[in-house]
């Protein structure tokens, strides 16, 4: 309980009830109705910090007392805030998750020497546990299994040898520098159902292609980058999706008045998911138009005319391509069918799933009242067991390999369900310490309802940026964001239907900005595996990748995201971010043929010899 903070009490009455109770609270009394042998009192208030007294009153006597603690409102932000600063202080998420949530556990028993080690002990014992598993909810253990089969099905269809084939296919356009760079950019969006895989397979399949046809290191990385995150962050079934309906879900699922699927409401943010939209695009712009600005440029023109893909004294470490428990068995048959089916099995039963458990006239109304975890489920269960079918049969690797396989396709997905996991119990310790209703308090009536997407995003860039996380950083803010999205819509008469795009803009903002920040930050695990991947020094990808990553997030944040606050269709501004892009680059950029280079049919030729 929070001094200051409005809070409810339900009291229950055994054998006859009157029809009103009373209840005293620091000499204030309330009066409420009886229904069903309860009584709800709301809207109530403390100013004592520490035991607060509450008494039930009949004929102006107490009959019934309890007591509970208060602490000051001002504590309720304390353990978000513990677990932000720690972040960005150290750029370690796990340990400031966990000490944020210890932080609360503290507070919930109040301000004691004691609570220090109770705290302690209901830390793991109570909220990561509820976080695990919360009490008559089946859907975090849901998408941790969801999660973990689609990072199994990844390792499968890699180690028998479909995802390479499937690579292999795409490869064999690439006979140009255009084409070699639009190959990476289009086997990017293929392999859309998990960024590290993407980043991994990418980055390793056209390094010998890219190289051959002069395409500088650096520009790989790039592709591989900017076709990782972006597009498994807005695919309708990845290796985030569970993560981000988690989190949306538990966000949203605090929220009286909303009644939405988590699926659904993921959906409806898409319209506005400006910066991982725009990054994919300025990719096919980028390789299309022969066009490069900034440190970009000066790394293309040095593979072009001195045929040196990476600069001199480039630290690149051989042995850290990795991805070895992932790669395909030497003997295998490459056959790109037994990547495909699986994919299209997980994406056909998925949607299937959604339209088999919805209901109502339209898709909008049947995929919203569907139950999306159980879509996912058995989406991610039919997409193994066609996995290991097909290795199976074709006896490309043994049900022991398979095992195996699958194991380590699921270890790339636990550092990530720990973060969520713990996310989870953060947001459990802030829902018992009321830390919603006092941002509500403080906060909700000043914030103006237009810059609250905006200021989102860039929180979530800050942070990402900072702690190198674009997971970490969702699980960290969707707990805080969403509630205090919610609290400015309802303080400026706005929490209805007409205006929930300010909270879907919200949503996507912290999506979107975790990406942005993730994008720029030298020490992002996947702007680290795209360096690794593709074979290129880890500061040069970080120094060429930059300038366009800021590019895109200005126009995102100018164009998108601050227009849309006044109620700005999302269509006309992705048109708008779409133009504004497309002149920036053109005016910055310039191209990386001047007349210079070897003639294209030298280019051709030389591809064609090797």
């Amino acid at each position: 309980m929070l001094t200051g903070v409005s809070f409810s009490v339900d009291v229950t009455v055994k054998g006859d009830a009157p029809e009103s109770l009373q209840l005293r609270v620091d000499g204030e009394t309330a009066t409420a109705m009886v229904s069903d042998g309860t009584a709800t009192f709301e809207d109530l208030t403390t100013s004592q910090v520490g035991d607060v007294s509450l008494a039930v009153v009949e004929g102006g006597e107490e009959v019934s007392t309890a007591t509970t603690k208060s602490i000051p409102g001002w504590l309720s932000v304390l353990p978000p805030l513990l677990t932000i600063g720690i972040a960005l202080a150290f750029r370690q998420v796990v340990p400031a998750l966990f000490l944020g949530i210890y932080a609360g556990a503290i507070l919930t028993h109040g301000m004691s020497f004691s609570s220090l080690w109770y705290g302690l002990l209901d830390t793991l014992q109570v909220h990561v546990v509820n976080g695990i598993a919360p009490p008559d909810d089946q859907s975090h253990v849901q998408i941790i299994v969801f999660s973990f089969m689609i990072g199994g099905m990844a390792g499968i269809i890699s180690k028998n040898g479909g995802m390479r084939g499937a690579v292999n296919h795409i490869v064999r356009l690439a006979s140009t520098r255009r084409r070699g760079q639009t190959t990476g950019g289009v086997l990017g969006l293929a392999v859309f159902f998990d960024d590290y895989t993407n980043t991994l397979v990418v980055g390793n399949a056209m390094r010998s292609v890219t190289d051959r046809l002069r395409i500088s290191r650096e520009k790989l990385a790039y592709i591989v980058d900017s076709t990782a995150a972006p597009v498994a962050s807005i695919a309708l079934v990845t290796t985030w999706i569970g993560f981000e309906i988690g989190l949306i879900g538990d966000a949203v699922g605090r929220i009286d008045g909303i009644d939405m699927d988590p699926y659904a409401i993921f959906l409806q943010s898409l319209p506005y998911a400006f910066y991982p939209v725009l990054a994919i695009i300025l990719v096919f712009l980028v390789v299309l138009s022969g066009r490069d600005f900034g440190p970009m440029l000066k790394a293309e023109r040095r593979a072009l005319r001195e045929g040196k893909v990476l600069r001199d004294g480039a630290d690149v470490d051989p042995a850290a391509t990795g991805g070895e428990e992932m790669e395909a068995k030497e003997e295998a048959p490459q056959r790109a069918v037994n990547a495909v089916l699986p994919v299209l099995a997980l994406i056909g039963v998925a949607l299937a799933g959604l339209y088999v458990t919805g209901d109502g006239d339209n898709l909008r109304d049947i995929v919203g009242s569907a139950d999306s975890y159980a879509a996912l489920m058995w989406a991610s269960l039919l997409a193994v067991l066609v996995a290991v079918v097909l290795s199976m049969v074709q006896r490309l690797i043994s049900l022991s390999e398979i095992t195996k396989a699958w194991y380590s396709g699921v270890k790339f997905m636990m550092f990530g369900m720990i973060i969520l996991i713990l996310a989870w119990a953060l947001s459990n310790v802030m829902d018992e310490l009321q830390t919603g209703e006092y941002l509500v308090t403080i906060l909700g009536g000043n914030l103006p309802v237009f810059l609250v997407p905006a200021l989102i995003f860039l929180l979530a860039a800050v942070m990402s940026f900072s702690t190198g996380t674009s997971w970490g950083t969702m699980g960290i803010l969707f707990p805080l964001a969403i509630p205090l999205t919610w609290s400015v819509l309802e303080a400026n008469d706005m929490a209805d239907p007409a205006h929930y795009f300010i909270l879907f803009a919200a949503i996507r903002s912290i999506l979107s900005g975790s990406i942005f920040g993730d994008h720029c930050s030298p020490i992002s695990d996947t702007t680290i595996l795209s360096s690794l991947g593709s074979g290129c020094d880890h500061v040069d990808h970080v120094r060429t990748q930059l300038p366009y990553a800021l590019l895109i997030g200005a126009v995102a944040l100018i164009f998108g995201l601050f227009p849309m606050g006044f109620g700005v269709p999302g269509w006309i501004l992705f048109i708008a971010c779409l133009v504004v892009l497309v002149v920036a680059f053109w005016l910055l950029s310039k191209r990386v043929d001047d007349g210079s280079a070897p003639p294209a049919e030298e280019e051709q030729e030389a591809a064609a010899t090797t």
